[in-house]
């Protein structure tokens, strides 16, 4: 019998989020095994933060479950505390026993990794949610918003049953040539079969919540073999 040596880690989630598993399962190798820990929030929208608590209780199961880094594929929780990353990763990090990073700034990161600048947002994002990405992206990673465009979702179960061609067409009417990378942040929104279609298109990387999550954590893991066919930036994992 062939044994498979895997390596693991854990993901919060918001409750509402129906995405995240499926693409993991979809696109993970066997070799890598992810574990899900789901956090509730205070509110009916689908972008504010998942509760503290959920968090911190939810990092102390994935710990148990001997993970080696932790990921929040909430990108959008990110975007109304200036301080929020490093208050939750340091949560995340304390409670499960190993590192912990936001999907916000894996994103970021990413970004960087690739010596980039100018980008593109497209999201599901509601007008002040998006506009507060920009605002993220530009004061904590020095990058200029070229556009943007956000569908004004208010509900995460829609925001699951939006297709490709949503996003395409938004990244059509955002793209222009001074744009070097575009970015679809929204964990809930399906991304990750339709990456590398974009980027053969549009002649630039994409990167995504759950993509740069995927990759933040496989930093963490020290795990840099490619990943074909998820776009870019798990093609050529730049560090």
């Amino acid at each position: 019998m062939i044994q498979i040596h895997r390596r693991h880690f854990g993901v919060l989630i918001p409750s509402t989020n129906t995405t995240v598993e499926i693409e993991y399962t979809r696109h993970l190798p066997a070799t890598l095994q992810f574990h899900v820990g789901r956090c509730g929030k205070g509110s009916g929208t689908p972008f504010t933060p998942s509760l503290d608590d959920d968090v911190m209780r939810q990092s102390k199961l994935l710990g148990d479950a001997r993970v080696e880094a932790v990921a929040l594929a909430q990108t959008s929780a990110s975007l109304f505390d200036d301080g929020y990353d490093a208050k939750v990763e340091a949560w995340m990090s304390q409670n499960a026993g190993v590192p912990g990073m936001t999907s916000a700034r894996a994103i970021g990161q990413a970004i960087r990794a690739f010596g980039a600048k100018r980008i593109g947002i497209v999201t599901p994002y509601s007008t002040q949610v998006i506009e507060n990405a920009k605002r993220y992206y530009e004061t904590k990673y020095g990058l200029q918003v070229v556009g943007m465009e956000g569908f004004g979702a208010t509900d995460a179960y829609a925001i699951s049953k939006l297709d490709a061609s949503t996003a395409f067409e938004a990244l059509c009417r955002v793209d222009t040539p001074k744009i070097e990378i575009l970015v679809v942040p929204g964990g809930n929104f399906p991304t990750m079969p339709w990456i590398a279609e974009w980027e053969r298109v549009f002649g630039k990387p994409v990167i995504t919540t759950n993509q740069a999550a995927l990759w933040g954590v496989l930093g963490i893991m020290n795990l840099n073999d490619p990943m074909p066919g998820l776009g870019r930036l798990l093609e050529q994992m730049p560090r």
